[in-house]
This record gives C-alpha cells, structure tokens and sequence, in this order.
C-alpha cells in the first residue's frame, strides 16, 4: 500500500474510434489542455509541416491516418494521465485490441455526420469482454449530421451500451450554439474557429431564465427546455459505479477541430475514470496495490527514431515501482534485467525517468529480448492474461527483389513482426517466407518500411489461406505424422511453434473432423500460460 498515493492520481485510457472520427485531433486538444503541447499539428495536409503530434511515422504522415499506437502522458489538475493513442483503421486492430489489455479505461469518438461505424461495433465488443469503463464523445457537432435523439439511439441499439448524456447540444451544423452541461448546470457557447475558454461559459442553474433566450434566442431555448427536462426524467444523476462497471457510459458533445466541449470531458474524466486495476495472471490475480514490481510488455515498435536504429518496449506497469538500474526478472527467458534509460513518452519526444508506477506506461530500449506478452516481476514466475495474437486473414508470400539485402530483409521482417502489426510464417521443411495481417494495408506499411529503415526491397505475392490455426496435440506421433502428410498447409511461426495454414472452411473443418486427436487453436494464447 505504500504508493497509494502515486496511483490514485494516475489514470491511464485509450480514445478508439472508426478512422476520420477526429481521434488525433482530439488527442492533441487534451494534450493542450495539459500543457504537454503548444500548438495544434495539421492532421491531414501534407504541405503544412506541423503534423499531428501523435503521429510520428512517416508514412502515417503521407496517408493522415495512425497505423501505430502511441502513448502519452501529462499532468492536468494535479492528475498524471497516460494517454495512448490507438490506430482508428481496421487494418491495424489488432494493434488497438491489444492497447485496450493495458489501459484501465476509454474514450470512444464517434462521429456525428456518420454515426456507429464497423470498427466502433468491433472495439466496443473487445472492451466488453473485459467490462472496460467507456466515456463516449460525440464529435463534429459543428457539421450537419443525425439528430441528437436518433444517434444516442444508433449507439445504444448497435453497441449495446447503455448511455448517460453529461451535455446536451443546442442545434448541429452551421446552427450549432453550443451545449448545456447537465452536472453543472451551465450553458458554453460555441463560436466557429475559436478556442473554447472560460469566457463563453454562462451559469443558468434554472433554464426557466430569460438569460437563455436571449444568449441562444427564443426558438432554440424553448428547444433546449423540453430536451432537458425529457432527458433528466430518464437518466437523472450519473451513477458513477455503475460507469466503473463499465454498465453505462457518459455522453458529451462537442467539435474537438475547434476544441469546444473538450474540457467539459477531460474534467469530468478526472472525476470519475478508475485508477489503475488490478490485473489477473496465469496463477493469481495481481493486486494493483502489491509493493512488489511487475509488468507486461503489451506493443513494441522498432526504430521510432530513424535515425537510430532503436526499438522500443511499452511496459504497462501492473504493481509495485519500476525502477530505473534495479535488476527485474524476464519471466520468459528467465533470467535478470536492467534498464539505464527507461522512457515515458511525449508521441516523438522522451524523458528519461528514474521510476513509475502502477499505470505508467514505460518505454524500454530493447536489443531483442522482447516479445508482446512478456512479463517483468522482482523474481516471482507469471504471465499477464489476454494478451491475445490473432489468426491472420490475408497471406502473402515475401519475394525477396535484391539478394544482396537479404540479410537486411530477414533482420526487417524479425523486427517488424515483433512488433505484433503482422505475423510470420516459414514453411514447414522450406524457406518460404509468409506474412499474415489483419488488412491489406499493413502490407503497404511493411513493404514501405522494410525499404525506408532496412533498404530491403520485396513484392509480395498472394498466398491462397483462409486463416492460421495453431496446432498442438498430446500424442507427438499424431502431430508429427498430421506435419508430415500436410507439410504444404503447415508452418511455423517466428517462436517455432506449429501452425496448419487452411485454404478454406471447409478443408479446415475437415480437417479437424479427421484428425480428432490434433487440436486447433485460433489465437496463439495457448503457447503464452
């Protein structure tokens, strides 16, 4: 219990949404707010060159859009909030999946103009899984888009989320007034292209007020009335724990483009987010409050600084206090480990620190002891639970075009794929080299960067599987034999284990029809506990 303190004043979340939702941007108005930032990056032109903070890629530059998570961290009101920004396309999902193992709660933007979206319907059903506290914002309400009742009612009905609006809007689009907050009993007016600051905040504790119709006039107050009144009657006061509960999420509106409504959220975030959980793993659950270190390694990314060759380790810290210099256990590889520059992150820039605790977010040079999933303790033997590594939906051949670089290409695709964007795959008995990803996008990337930080140049060649199952079973000569027969459909993956590549439905459930004995598994979880 001795550092109470340092983690009820931290509070670690993710903002997931559907990409073009206004996720980056509203990153960087929280990071404002903090003081982290001075001024706000152009998120999508490529001739302006102060770029979304969060997004420090290259190529994520080029195309406007984040294909990696990214973390960041600063102190607004006496709060520590470690923020991670996760990838909105569906492409790099598995990426944002596994970001969600290590935040404690989320912030879920949902665009006005287009309401639920698929990728909002499958991030929604990951938190679920694990009863992850959400705070919705409802973005570009400066936009034509649905009617306020009619999107509240979208989100429920498609994400089975029970909703709680925190602030209610004046009008949408060009007739956008601003909002009234609900908890505070104040009305913020909204002028286009300007920063939203204390100034545009009118107290009206009674809406029976005259002061209403004249700040947003008659029509629009009378308007405002009846939705107040409808909706209190139905929601009345936020129960707080039944948002911890991750039961019912609170709502609020707002343009995050023109900061407005922004700061209505991150306050009461601060107010009402969890502080960091405690976690379960493969032999006990891990009380958030243990004096004792641990912590999982949940992403890695190679050469975030390309003119370094590094590679970056993200530690969640789980219990206990990371210290810069101690020696902590590599549960995995079972042996000690010490890190002189451990990181915290602002997106591209880092600080040494000389300690965190439960629900930092570290950075870790890495020389390729590291695998997502990995455990740190002070000496006791666990693994973290759920981290998950996904069957692939798309495979490709890698055609090496330089034989010259191959020793580069091989040292690329180990380092790419280590940071769990895609997965690797060599042919049973051969050296086929093939990579499984989530989307077509991740091959551009890949293919990209293999060029930029490895100078390997590679085509990729499409593959006819319909997904990767990894096999085990407890008779060794049934596996070996089911290997052997099937050598063309079987590979391993990057850690040696066994994996049987299916053309189709039917030929994998045939399979598994025919071999009783062989057991197929879908994520590679088995391996980890």
């Amino acid at each position: 219990m001795k550092y109470l303190n340092e983690i009820n004043r931290r509070r670690t979340f993710a903002i997931i949404s559907h990409p073009d939702a206004g996720k980056t941007t509203l990153t960087e108005k929280l990071l404002l707010f903090g003081g982290a930032i001075q001024t706000a990056g152009a998120v999508k032109s490529n001739k302006i060159k102060k770029h979304a903070t969060s997004d420090f890629m290259e190529i994520e530059r080029q195309r406007g859009i984040s294909v990696a998570t990214s973390v960041m961290s600063f102190e607004y009101q006496g709060i520590l909030i470690n923020l991670l920004d996760t990838p909105g396309h569906k492409d790099f999902a598995e990426d944002t999946y596994r970001t969600l193992t290590a935040v404690d709660s989320v912030i879920l933007v949902v665009d006005s103009v287009n309401g639920v979206e698929d990728q909002t319907r499958r991030l929604m059903e990951v938190c679920r899984m694990r009863d992850t506290p959400v705070i919705v914002f409802i973005n570009k309400m400066d936009r034509d888009g649905k009617n306020r009742f009619d999107l509240l009612e979208e989100i429920e009905k498609e994400l089975n989320l029970h909703l709680h609006p925190m602030t209610w809007p004046i009008n949408s689009g060009k007739e956008f007034k601003g909002v009234y907050n609900l908890h505070e009993k104040n009305l913020v007016l909204f002028t286009a292209n300007t920063k939203g600051s204390d100034e545009d905040v009118v107290s009206i504790n009674d809406l029976s007020e005259a002061l209403l119709d004249q700040k947003v006039g008659d029509r629009d107050a009378n308007i405002l009335r009846e939705d107040v009144e409808l909706v209190d009657g139905v929601h009345g006061e936020l129960d707080a724990e039944e948002y911890l509960k991750g039961k019912v999420a609170p709502v609020f509106f707002g343009s995050a483009v023109n900061n407005f409504g922004v700061k209505e959220m991150l306050d009461t975030f601060i107010r009402i987010a969890p502080t960091p959980r405690s976690r379960e793993t493969s032999i006990r659950p891990v009380d958030v409050n243990e004096d004792k270190f641990s912590g999982f390694i949940f992403k890695i990314h190679a050469n975030l600084d390309p003119k370094h060759r590094d590679r970056i380790a993200f530690l969640r810290v789980c219990s206990g206090k990371f210290e810069r210099n101690k020696y902590f256990h590599h549960v995995r590889l079972d042996k000690e480990v010490r890190f002189s520059n451990p990181y915290t992150f602002l997106a591209r820039d880092k600080d040494i620190i000389e300690a965190a605790y439960p629900g930092d977010v570290v950075g870790l040079f890495d020389t390729g002891n590291f695998k997502i999933g990995d455990t740190l303790t002070e000496g006791e033997d666990f693994y973290f639970t759920g981290i998950p590594s996904f069957s692939p939906e798309i495979f490709k051949e890698v055609v090496n075009k330089d034989p010259m670089k191959t020793k580069q290409l091989e040292k690329g695709l180990l380092q790419l794929t280590d940071e769990g964007v895609a997965q690797l795959f060599t042919q049973f008995g051969g050296n086929k080299k093939i990579i499984g990803c989530v989307g077509e996008l991740q091959f551009e990337v890949i293919q990209y960067r293999l060029l930029q930080e490895y100078g390997a140049s590679v085509e990729f060649r499409a593959q006819p599987f319909y997904k990767a199952c990894w096999i085990s079973s407890k008779d060794a000569k049934k596996l070996d034999d089911f290997t052997r027969f099937k050598s063309n459909n079987v590979a391993t993956d990057k850690d040696g284990y066994l994996v049987y590549l299916a053309q189709s439905e039917w030929f994998l459930n045939t399979e598994r029809t025919n071999n009783p004995d062989i057991e197929f598994h879908f994520t590679s979880e088995i391996h980890k506990n």
